[in-house]
């Protein structure tokens, strides 16, 4: 039951956070963010949000420091929805799960043609 709870609960953070990025975030050094995953420690106090940032690596570099520099509000904002004994501090890790897909998928549709060719 308790994962269950667990479970719920990060996806909900992870859908507070997106739409903080969105909505009330100005901080110019965040580009186009995509919050993939939010992993939350067993008592709850720790968060790890995984998010996909679209860009080159000084982008992605500029976007990270400006995230890390948001966590202070993000967990705010999360406190502010969610009713919890503490809220969980938030560090952000950079997922490159999804570029790595496109870059495999694109090696694979090259392979294709290379066996047609």
């Amino acid at each position: 039951m308790a994962s269950f709870r667990k479970e719920k609960l990060e996806e909900l953070i992870k859908r507070i956070i997106a739409e903080t990025l969105l909505r009330e975030i100005k901080d110019p050094r965040i580009g186009f963010v995509t919050v993939t995953k939010v992993k939350l420690s067993r008592d709850f106090s720790c968060g790890d949000v995984w998010v996909s940032v679209i860009g080159d690596e000084k982008e992605k570099k500029l976007t990270m420091a400006g995230m890390q520099s948001a966590g202070g509000f993000i967990q705010h904002v999360v406190g502010k929805n969610i009713r919890l004994r503490n809220v969980p501090r938030f560090k952000f890790h950079l997922d490159t799960s999804i570029e790595q897909g496109v870059r495999m998928v694109d090696m694979l549709e090259n392979l294709e043609k290379d066996e047609k060719a």
